[in-house]
């Protein structure tokens, strides 16, 4: 009876979906464990052999969990808003709606093209996914509750002093009895104080332009990244290089109305929760950065000739009479006002230029210099002398104030751009307020063991005393105070794209207003232009019927808008994060339709114990995800603070791309060895046409272009093209891309498992080689010919030898060790050996095949499966307890000793280890082998060393 992987593997994934073999219960009385995957973007290109690495290590370490007697919550989902399936419905001319169903669902696409799916790409991989949960973040049934809470978010404003998120109507209680003068929030930086009698006598419509300072989720003129390419705006995160990350496309700063979220509200419990979750270090440290908390100080420096200050954070208040200059951000509000004329054009034409360039680009650009002088001066706080206002890029906006006072004694970018600039106008002499520091040559940057000088009532000062003392001095004269900031900044959370979660927000006068929860979900509306109108309004601005009807809690054509009872709806949608910022909580109870998980199943679930994803969410998914989990949690709603536990970032598999070399200006093309000094040009040819000893298929890579069909080709000595190899991130542009599809259909899924397990480390990148998977299958056919010969199961009811039981006991504890540390690789290599070893040792007891078969059903389950099957066995091995670890086993009760005569060894002997060393001489000594050895001669010294080595010598 053959190994038959295809048939096997069918045969079980069927048993699986009708039995709901995987699905968990929320009631359960087994300890629970949630192990989570980062879902995928459910993109027209699919699933290839990468993307499945971490889907399978969750995997084994779910089966795993099962076997251990939990109630495993392991589902999947799609996150299909977005990006990604809009732009690919735009470039194949398709709706998106029906890009994203097929490409989770299978099928023919507009073009023709087949498409597996994703949904039966996974299946074919053997996952043990709860597919009763699943969701997808385009569904208005899923969408519904993103709407919902967002809903929470606009009627909730941060009360600093509870330190927690609290509903809006707390607010407008305070507002009405005491005003806003005592109020410790979170809010913008613009707000004007009143009383209780103030607000009570303002109208209804001033009052909502007050709370939108306050609440969570807030409409506000935002400097942005502007795509004009992709016709939305980009966090930080999705900009590389100044281009977008999806398509490339140039990317310009812009003022625009927005939906902003108030994530800087927890910026402090953002960093402290770090401290709480078992993450890399580097991923933390990623989030810390990001975060990026400074100790310092508010300063405000008055402005000669006009009514305006310009405030500035600073971490060195300490070096305050060092000031030589002030930088604003090219966007910095006041740069208009205060440049006078004769500078004007060149302060204009800088902001223009400085539009071009993102956030990103400008902090990393640490070797341009680049500024213009506005003309205006400052006032220095103390010595009330005239300080000049430069702008440039190396400031940013959205950091601290987007100003810096500038001291370039102290600072590296202050002292290269005041030496740049040296002997203009408008830029003063260098200062120096360290006593005994050379700065002739560089900045001073460090606060440790210098003493301030040259600076007034700080002389004599170290950093920490100085600090102190300017703080209180500058609160006295009320230009400043003691102040900690963050670099993390409010998260732009509108898009002006078709593909993503509507708003739940009309307009009157202007102002937002939000659609009451019971009318939820507001379907995205269909459109037949996907890019923004003619006037440059999002995408939905195309649509006929996007306007809500107040009085029938509907929506209705555009045309009936009356600005009376029929109103505007939003025109932005949400961004790709808004979905993925709580999916996790959908699994719980995701048929739920009335709430987006219920009290009962959120308090049995708690939060994901184990999540693996990419490093690449770093600081968007991730920390955005933390946000919405800790506003969840004050409103009543999450149960814990933290939504993932442990967080395990897999490697990329990298592809292995091949090469022809083609001679420059012809159509020749040259074998790798035959290359020597003529000049080529390498191009990248589809792995497909190309065998395991790199010998590239001539005749289909001649078909597989018509530029190639009259392609000569040098070849080796034998008459073979030889390709070039490169590892590379794999990808469809470089055509090294294998699909998980081909590898299952020739050698079965758990060939393809048990490989990318394999491979290496989880958290490390590796290198795709397609030569290593027939080790593997072959290792699985040697796996099956324990249970199995030609003629049927040949199991047999002997009893395990002290050998077997070894073998066994050992791959247990390497087992339960390896897959408890993650350590998915080296479990493979002692599954092999251990086949191996009981293939030597002609075992087929049933009491070390069983366990075997429970031991290995992780990573290879199909054939588990069936093994177990065919022992006799009834239901699934999906739930068997895992095999109890015996140590006894393990107990070495003798050694087989290598015997040595003069350093060589020249037979071995098994011994007690219980033998003393006289005894273990004396039988060394009776052994024939010896006596042969010997020849009738006296050793001159006997070497022995118990449990190790026998050496005669002389």
């Amino acid at each position: 009876m053959k190994y038959n992987p295809n048939e096997i593997e069918a045969k079980w994934q069927k048993h699986w979906a009708e039995n709901q073999t995987f699905a968990a219960q929320n009631d359960s009385e087994k300890p629970k464990y949630y192990v989570l995957d980062m879902f995928p973007y459910p993109s027209g290109a699919g699933l290839h052999v990468g993307h499945p690495l971490g889907y399978i290590a969750s995997d084994v370490y779910s089966r795993y969990k099962r076997h251990r007697g939990f109630n495993v919550l392991h589902p999947m989902g799609y996150d299909s808003f977005g990006l990604p399936a809009e732009q690919y419905a735009i470039q194949t001319g398709q709706r998106p709606e029906d890009t994203t169903s097929v490409n989770i669902d299978g099928g023919v696409d507009k073009e023709g093209n087949e498409i597996a799916g994703y949904r039966k790409q996974l299946d074919k991989i053997g996952f043990s996914f709860d597919w009763s949960r699943e969701v997808r973040t385009s569904n208005p049934d899923y969408y519904k509750h993103t709407q919902w809470i967002f809903i929470q978010l606009f009627n909730s404003w941060y009360n600093k002093n509870t330190d927690k998120a609290e509903d809006i109507s707390t607010l407008v209680s305070i507002f009405s009895t005491e005003g806003n003068l005592n109020v410790n929030a979170v809010c913008d930086d613009n707000i004007q104080p009143f009383s209780s009698s103030e607000w009570n006598a303002f109208s209804s419509e001033d009052q909502q332009k007050i709370l939108l300072q306050y609440r969570l989720t807030y409409l506000a003129e935002t400097e942005v990244n502007w795509c004009p390419g992709l016709g939305t705006v980009l966090a930080n995160d999705e900009i590389v290089n100044g281009v977008s990350e999806r398509g490339g496309f140039p990317v310009i700063r812009k003022k625009m109305t927005q939906w902003s979220m108030r994530i800087s509200a927890y910026a402090e419990r953002l960093l402290q929760g770090l401290d709480m979750i078992d993450w890399s270090e580097s991923i933390k440290e990623s989030q810390r950065n990001w975060i990026g908390k400074s100790v310092g100080a508010m300063v405000s420096f008055k402005l000669k000739n006009h009514v305006e200050n310009i405030d500035v954070f600073t971490t060195r208040p300490d070096t305050i009479f060092g000031v030589t200059f002030m930088t604003l951000a090219p966007e910095h509000p006041l740069v208009q006002k205060i440049s006078t004329s004769d500078n004007l054009e060149k302060v204009n034409d800088y902001i223009f230029a400085s539009s071009k360039r993102s956030e990103r680009e400008r902090m990393a650009d640490v070797k341009t210099i680049s500024g213009v002088f506005t003309g205006a001066y400052a006032e220095h706080p103390f010595t009330k002398e005239p300080i000049p206002v430069w702008i440039g890029d190396y400031v940013l906006a959205g950091y601290g104030t987007g100003a810096v006072m500038a001291v370039p004694c102290g600072d590296e970018r202050d002292y290269a751009f005041a030496n740049f600039f040296k002997g203009q106008n408008g830029m003063q002499e260098i200062k120096n307020i360290f006593a005994n520091v050379d700065i002739s040559k560089e900045a001073y940057g460090s606060k440790d063991n210098v003493v301030i000088a040259n600076s007034d009532f700080l002389n004599g000062l170290y950093y920490k005393e100085a600090t102190k003392k300017v703080i209180g001095e500058l609160e006295k004269i009320n230009q400043g105070k003691g102040k900690i900031n963050y670099r993390l900044r409010d998260a732009v959370f509108s898009r002006q794209r078709y593909w993503g979660e509507p708003f739940p927000v009309y307009y009157v006068n202007g102002l937002p207003q939000m659609i009451d929860a019971k009318h939820l979900p507001i379907v995205l509306p269909g459109v037949e232009k996907y890019l923004p109108t003619e006037d440059g309004l999002p995408p939905l601005g195309n649509a006929m019927v996007w306007a809500w009807d107040s009085v029938q809690f509907s929506v209705v054509s555009t045309q009936m808008i009356d600005n009376l009872t029929i109103f505007p709806l939003e025109l932005n949608t949400m961004p790709g994060w808004a979905g993925s910022s709580w999916y996790w909580m959908r699994y719980m109870d995701a048929h739920n339709e009335g709430q987006f998980a219920s009290e009962e199943a959120l308090k049995y679930w708690e939060s994901v114990d184990l999540y693996i994803g990419g490093s690449e969410h770093a600081t968007g998914h991730l920390l955005y995800s933390r946000f919405w989990n800790k506003f969840l949690k004050d409103k009543g709603f999450a149960p814990t603070e933290e939504p993932f536990k442990k967080l395990i970032n897999q490697g990329m598999i990298l592809g292995m791309s091949a090469f022809v070399y083609r001679l420059e200006g012809t159509n020749t093309y040259v074998s790798n060895n035959k290359i020597e000094s003529q000049k080529v040009q390498p191009i990248h040819v589809d792995v497909s046409m190309v065998n395991t000893s790199d010998e590239l298929d001539i005749e289909k890579f001649k078909s597989w272009r018509e530029d190639y069909a009259n392609a000569e080709f040098i070849c080796e000595d034998n008459g073979k093209y030889i390709v070039g190899r490169e590892i590379e991130k794999m990808s469809k542009s470089k055509y090294n891309v294998v699909t998980p599809d081909d590898i299952c259909n020739e050698y079965g899924a758990d060939t393809l498992r048990l490989y990318e397990m394999f491979l290496g480390p989880l958290e490390q990148a590796k290198p795709w080689n397609t030569a290593g998977i027939s080790g593997v299958f072959g290792f699985l056919k040697k796996l099956w010919r324990l249970y199995f010969d030609d003629n049927g199961l040949i199991v047999n009811n002997d009893t395990p030898t002290k050998d077997n039981l070894k073998s066994l006991h050992k791959t247990i504890k390497k087992v339960a060790e390896d897959i408890e540390g993650f350590s998915f690789n080296t479990s493979v290599s002692q599954f092999m050996i251990c086949v191996n070893e009981l293939s030597t040792q002609n075992c087929h007891s049933p009491a070390i095949l069983e366990p075997l078969t429970v031991l290995i059903s992780s990573y290879a389950p199909h054939i588990a499966e069936e093994l177990w099957s065919q022992l006799g066995n009834s239901g699934s091995i999906s739930t068997v307890a895992f095999p109890s670890l015996d140590e006894k086993h393990l107990v070495e009760s003798s050694k087989e000793y290598p015997v040595s005569f003069n350093g060589k060894m020249r037979f071995t002997i098994e011994l007690s280890l219980d033998l003393t060393v006289p005894e273990i001489q004396e039988i060394i000594m009776k052994d024939e082998r010896t006596l042969k050895q010997l020849d009738g001669k006296i050793p001159n010294k006997i070497i022995i060393v118990p449990g190790k080595v026998i050496n005669l010598v002389g």
